[in-house]
């Protein structure tokens, strides 16, 4: 399913999370993986130009993977990547270089635990600059999960029915198809800051209508897939998807990175999936844009198979 893995990896193994996930996708798929630590950050930004020049890259990437060889040692299609750079820009160019299919990341500070909600939620880190821009799909891990084990039995989708979420929607079916899991999309009525001012009556109207639109525009698109739900809720909408994601014991969680904000800064600043992302128990993956899987059979968006993935050429 994944072919190519790209995952950011730093020298603190604060990531490690991450790292696990992104090896145990290696793994299951028989990928080729690779662990990509961009110099700079620590060292000092007037400090790049001199990285490579002095060994100091080539050490760091020594010291990568000793820490890591006893995890990696049976992967036969691993490659330790250090490079100096703006984190976010070689991450992004690395990934359209290998044509990944899949980004992994997690945090990237030692303060994380403790500045996690600054860190992630602020505009301008290389999460946000990762999962905006992206072509391949993001998977944003940070907390850790059994070690090689990612085979997703429930799929949850959030949609606000953008053109975003419909690419998100349309990836948790393929994933979905791929595992033969479970898929249940979700929207969620923002009632945040207006509770109580809606009438009972009006809310549950809102939210029946929401699950007839829920159906019509999305039933065709689900074809294929055997098991498949539609959710509508009220209120936070980063809490309700918390919550459903823990009632419904989902292995996954998919969203589209963006909000309806046209300031990418404050989109940024109350995107949904950064919030659901920081504070949920699986992973969750951004996807903003088209992408199929690269499977040996597909479906297209109308439901018929294909015999090979097409995948769009990633641009940044």
């Amino acid at each position: 399913m994944f072919k190519d893995i790209v995952c950011g990896v730093t020298t603190s193994g604060e990531d490690q999370c991450a790292v696990d996930a992104a090896i145990g996708f290696a793994q299951r798929f028989d990928a080729k993986l690779y662990l990509v630590h961009v110099a700079g950050m620590a060292q000092g930004w007037g400090d790049m130009e001199t990285l490579q020049a002095s060994g100091e890259t080539e050490r760091i990437k020594a010291e990568i993977a000793e820490r890591l060889a006893a995890k990696t040692k049976d992967l036969p299609n691993l490659e330790i990547i250090c490079v100096p750079g703006m984190p976010h820009a070689e991450l992004l160019r690395i990934a359209r270089k290998v044509n990944s299919d899949l980004i992994v990341m997690g945090p990237h500070t030692e303060e994380f635990a403790e500045k996690r909600s600054k860190m992630w939620g602020m505009a301008g880190s290389t999460l946000e600059k990762v999962s905006r821009r992206a072509k391949s799909p993001v998977m944003i891990v940070t907390k850790e999960t059994p070690y090689g084990e990612h085979n997703f039995k429930h799929i949850l989708v959030a949609t606000d029915f953008s053109e975003q979420s419909e690419c998100a929607v349309n990836y948790g079916g393929q994933m979905a198809r791929q595992y033969k899991a479970h898929l249940t999309v979700v929207h969620c009525l923002n009632t945040e800051g207006i509770t109580g001012q809606l009438p009972e009556d009006e809310v549950k109207r809102v939210l029946t209508d929401t699950r007839e639109r829920l159906a019509e525009e999305y039933v065709e698109r689900l074809r294929g897939v055997d098991d498949f739900s539609f959710e509508a809720l009220a209120g936070k909408p980063s809490m309700e998807i918390l919550k459903l994601s823990n009632e419904l014991h989902a292995d996954l969680v998919i969203m589209a990175h963006h909000s309806k904000e046209t300031d990418p800064e404050k989109a940024f600043m109350g995107s949904t999936v950064t919030q659901v992302a920081l504070n949920s128990e699986v992973p969750t993956m951004s996807v903003n844009k088209h992408f199929d899987l690269r499977c040996g059979l597909m479906y297209e968006q109308d439901g018929t198979t294909a015999d090979q993935a097409k995948v769009a050429e990633p641009v940044i």
